[in-house]
């Protein structure tokens, strides 16, 4: 096995996930960059980090899912950090309950946690091989607090983060099982929330909204401690506190 350790960060063509792969690669790690669609973004995440691969794959297949896993290990030798960033959602109003069907709800969950789910399953074998594996997934203070794009994504981001308690008290001590909950955080699907932004910013203790590099180095704090599993870190700027 290769003595030098592998991640792999799903939905990571854009924001949250490219900004991951990037830290995660200057800390040392080779980086397998992922998406379903955005081919082109993702390889250029991959062609400008230093031993990166990029892999296509749709996490809501399961067949993709464990082809995900097994091509990653093929090209790298091992896995050691697995990052459920690959996430979907439709912005729907809470109120708007007509709205959110029952192909909303598939499209929602499929994606965010049965595609986590899988790819986690898949992930496993390889995560305990290194005898230290780590996995990190992405939700959100939707999944806490009543917010969030829509009703099925916040309830999939809250599902997701009782996923990481369930998983973390069966997969140690060999792998250690967090989560990241990040507020509203500068990217392009926020550009245009011009009025939320200007409220999180003055409500937040920190008196602005967060940075995909803020997330980033949440989710390396996690992968980095040791004696952390089960846990739930919000990355929100102290908005929770308000």
């Amino acid at each position: 096995m290769s003595e030098r350790r592998t991640a792999l960060v799903t939905g990571s063509s854009s924001g949250i996930g490219a900004a991951v792969a990037r830290r995660l690669a200057r800390e040392g790690y080779r980086v397998a960059v992922n998406s379903a669609r955005s081919v082109a973004a993702g390889e250029e995440v991959s062609k400008n980090l230093p031993d990166a691969a990029y892999f296509q794959a749709d996490i809501s297949d399961p067949q993709q899912a464990r082809q995900l896993a097994a091509d990653v290990v093929e090209r790298f030798g091992r896995l050691d950090v697995l990052v459920n960033n690959a996430g979907t959602t439709r912005h729907i109003p809470h109120a708007d309950l007509e709205s959110v069907t029952p192909e909303v709800w598939r499209e929602i969950l499929d994606v965010n946690l049965i595609g986590t789910w899988q790819l986690t399953v898949a992930a496993v074998p390889h995560l305990r091989a290194t005898g230290d594996g780590s996995v990190v997934t992405v939700s959100s203070i939707a999944g806490s607090r009543p917010a969030g794009s829509s009703i099925p994504y916040a309830v999939s981001k809250a599902a997701l983060e009782h996923l990481t308690r369930l998983l973390a008290g069966v997969l140690g001590p060999e792998i250690r099982v967090n989560a990241v909950a990040p507020g509203l955080i500068d990217t392009e699907w926020t550009a245009s929330l011009a009025g939320p932004r200007e409220q999180v910013a003055a409500l937040a203790p920190l008196r602005r909204i967060g940075t995909v590099d803020d997330v980033a180095e949440a989710v390396l704090g996690l992968i980095r401690s040791p004696y952390s599993t089960g846990s739930v870190l919000l990355a929100d700027g102290g908005t929770h506190l308000r």
